[in-house]
């Protein structure tokens, strides 16, 4: 299909929605349904007609400077509305770009330290906070599911759930191997190491998301524990459950209750198994590129954060930025987002325009 025919489709279907809608009758589902549809291409309907009104308006001042009378002012309408022409048929074309399904929801955040020892985990520890800073500034609630930390404070394992709107449209670039180019706390020379941390993104998938068979769960319970001082249940309310047909695993202690804990871990669960299958059909048609962390090894870091120069490298799109306290404060994060998603959006336009 055409860019013309399917922004004469857009409109088609957006009147058929408005009269559809118009008409008694409508099951409140059938009627919810719609009304959702109907907004979502009120938008795009209304940047079609802007185009079209452009491009008719061009027209006609194209036709003007035949007419000697007119030729002077037709000129000065055509230099004003040529560039406008393709800059909405891009706008266009990106409202028209299919939607990720996951991109309105929640996420959990997953950070592990990777190589590097105790100084992968003071990494580990400070991206958590980094993008903690990030969600507070976008107005997103940042909360803290499990945790676990060495003895300098550094995090070994950590897991949130970040609520808000667009969150996983925002931060699902940040998968990958981020790395780290400091004087660790621990050096005593001033020797500058590289050490890793991996990041994971995955949306909040409800129940009817995806489907779980009970029969393919195995749930242990063992009593939690903690660093000395810290409380440790005298009952076994952590909780371990592993998906037998994919091998995933999580486990969840932060709660007392063992009701709590499972619930958490369901959660993570879901989310998991979504990104596994999500991935596998990415790979295969090979649309988008691979996601999620790798091993943790140094060659496959995506981001580094170099102390010593104050910069921040995106090695994806070659982006680097000489203000690595605002980055990681969560100030400057969207630069790269920003570009990020740029970069997304310009390869599905070229997908789009080679289909």
């Amino acid at each position: 299909m055409s860019l013309e025919e399917t922004l004469a489709h857009v409109l088609e279907r957006h009147d058929e929605l408005r009269d559809t809608l118009a008409r008694p009758g409508l099951s409140p589902d059938k009627f919810a349904e719609l009304s959702k549809e109907y907004a979502e291409l009120t938008p795009v309907t209304d940047a079609v007609k802007e185009l079209n009104q452009t491009r008719k308006e061009l027209a006609e001042a194209k036709q003007l400077l035949a007419d000697p009378d007119f030729k002077t002012e037709a000129q000065k309408e055509i230099d004003r509305l040529s560039p406008k022409v393709p800059e909405l048929e891009l706008k266009v074309q990106r409202m028209l770009l299919p939607k990720d399904v996951a991109d309105e929801r929640n996420a959990f955040l997953e950070i592990r330290a990777g190589t590097g020892g105790d100084e992968a985990a003071l990494f580990g520890a400070l991206l958590f906070e980094m993008y903690r800073k990030y969600a507070v500034l976008h107005g997103w609630t940042f909360e803290v599911m499990s945790m676990s930390e060495n003895d300098l404070g550094g995090l070994k394992e950590g897991v949130a759930q970040i609520k808000g709107r667009g969150v996983f449209a925002r931060l699902k670039f940040e998968s990958g191997v981020h790395r780290v180019q400091r004087v660790p706390q621990t050096e005593a020379s001033g020797r500058v190491h590289t050490s890793t941390a991996t990041v994971a993104v995955l949306p909040e998938m409800e129940e009817v998301d995806v489907d779980i068979d009970e029969k393919d769960l195995r749930i242990d319970v063992y009593r939690s524990s903690g660093a000395g001082g810290q409380h440790v249940n005298k009952t076994e309310s952590a909780v371990r459950i592993t998906h037998i047909p994919t091998g995933i695993v999580v486990a969840m202690q932060d709660e007392r209750s063992q009701h709590k804990n499972r619930a958490k871990a369901m959660k993570i669960l879901r989310a998991r198994i979504y990104e596994k299958k999500d991935s596998a059909v990415r790979a295969a048609h090979a649309a988008e590129r691979k996601s999620q962390v790798g091993t943790g090894e140094r060659s496959e870091r995506i981001r580094t954060y170099n102390f010593p120069q104050g910069r921040v490298s995106d090695h994806r799109i070659e982006m680097t930025l000489y203000k690595i306290d605002d980055v990681i404060n969560g100030t400057a994060l969207d630069e790269f987002i920003d570009a990020l998603i740029t970069r997304d959006e310009a390869e599905k336009l070229a997908a789009l325009g080679q289909s």
